[in-house]
């Protein structure tokens, strides 16, 4: 159903839903538009609108071609809303659930589009606070790019931080989607320009991997796996993307590279990765467990089911793998951050290998300790055997009741 959105702009169908609110196609005077309508709650807030029309003239002035551009805020009654360009096509999430991974060359041509967009936001003093997949677009119309890549133009600036006020989160709370949360949000540092590197590093490592480097679990184990955890190196990509990477993952804020500097490095790796399949590894945490087989269709063996680990900094938490946007999470304290096992992050293996510590390796562990300690009984027993024999007769008779037998006739 139709709706009027302000005098100038009409909701004509629902694109998709958010926790932040509801994207429509629109019509404006000058043609289509997609018009993000905030949720009521948000829009009855006086302090959020005022912030809104704050950030009016900044985010009506972010003009690039990899950024989704901001036409007008409308504020009217009840109704905060967005008007942006309609892109047609579809979001980078909907394409990883499709395909699972990227070709590399196609995934770091995503990457650095959207990297671009960031240094012409950067450069005007906007931070985006939630790149993520679900807020990168694919231009299906736009020319191909590296790897039959679409342009990628980045959405919802200005989201995070209109509702991120301080009368609506305290100190120990978090705003933002935890598997992208840079560490020093964690900690509860202001959020700057390399936040945004930060969580694009890791859109980037998703695309190639399939899954994000600290993700997985209750949110709370993902934060601190963000400030504990070290990346491991995925395998069959070139060295120097890699530390790319590595170094756009690096927990020290200063030590990430400029949005301008990772887009131009990130484009002089693609003739490196042109052809290159994707890559063939397998997501931590995905072997069966000791669980009862599922029944299967008559003719079909019976399949274990599955279950994703988590490392719950809540006593008695279920495991979430809760991706909204602007999730509110409890900041952890520093003895829960230094509770975690320091060192590397969920590896990722060669498809097949076992994970250390799945029910897979639990179980050819328990193999190979059957197996040894068979071997050991077996030697000991002949160890023993061995030794009786040394201190027995030729007969098999004890030496010490020698005394009490009769000597040998002559």
């Amino acid at each position: 159903m139709a709706r009027k959105i302000g005098s100038r702009y009409t909701a004509n169908q629902i694109l998709g839903r958010g926790s932040a609110g509801t994207v429509w196609l629109g019509e404006g005077p000058d043609g289509p538009v997609a018009i993000k309508l905030l949720r009521e709650d948000l829009a009855s807030d006086q302090e959020l609108v005022g912030r809104f029309v704050q950030e009016r003239t900044a985010l009506l002035g972010l003009d690039h071609p990899n950024v989704v551009s901001v036409r007008d805020l409308v504020v009217d009654g009840n109704d905060l809303a967005l008007v942006m360009d309609l892109v047609r096509g579809t979001d980078l999430r909907t394409r990883l659930e499709r395909e699972r991974r990227l070709a590399p060359e196609a995934a770091v041509a995503i990457a650095a589009d959207v990297a671009d967009g960031l240094a012409a936001a950067h450069a005007a003093g906007i931070v985006h606070r939630d790149v993520k997949p679900e807020n990168v677009l694919l231009d299906m119309q736009g020319p191909l790019g590296p790897g039959g890549s679409h342009p990628a133009l980045l959405t919802d600036f200005g989201v995070a931080k209109l509702i991120d006020s301080p009368r609506r989160t305290k100190a120990t709370k978090i705003i933002g989607t935890p598997d992208y949360l840079a560490p020093e949000i964690v900690e509860g540092l202001p959020p700057r320009a390399a936040v945004d590197i930060y969580a694009l590093a890791t859109v980037l490592y998703e695309l190639l991997a399939g899954f994000t480097p600290f993700g997985g679990g209750h949110p709370g184990a993902v934060l601190r796996r963000h400030v504990t955890e070290t990346v491991v190196p995925l395998p069959g990509i070139p060295e120097e993307l890699w530390q790319l990477i590595v170094q756009c993952l690096a927990k020290a804020p200063a030590s990430r590279l400029r949005a301008s500097e990772l887009a131009s490095r990130l484009r002089e790796q693609l003739p490196l990765l042109a052809g290159m399949p994707p890559l063939d590894v397998d997501e931590p945490g995905t072997e069966p467990t000791e669980e009862p087989l599922e029944a299967a269709a008559p003719g079909e063996p019976a399949v274990a089911r599955v279950r994703r680990g988590a490392v719950p900094l809540v006593p008695g938490a279920k495991p979430d793998s809760n991706r909204d946007t602007h999730t509110s999470m409890r900041v952890p304290g520093p003895d829960e951050l230094a509770g975690g096992a320091r060192g590397t992050a969920r590896a990722p293996r060669a498809t097949g290998a076992p994970r250390p510590g799945s029910a897979r390796h639990r179980a050819q562990a328990r193999r190979r300790r059957i197996v040894l300690g068979v071997a050991t009984a077996a030697l000991l027993a002949a160890v023993g055997a061995g030794a009786w024999l040394a201190t027995s007769g030729d007969d098999g008779t004890d030496p010490a009741n020698t005394k009490n037998s009769a000597p040998a006739s002559p």
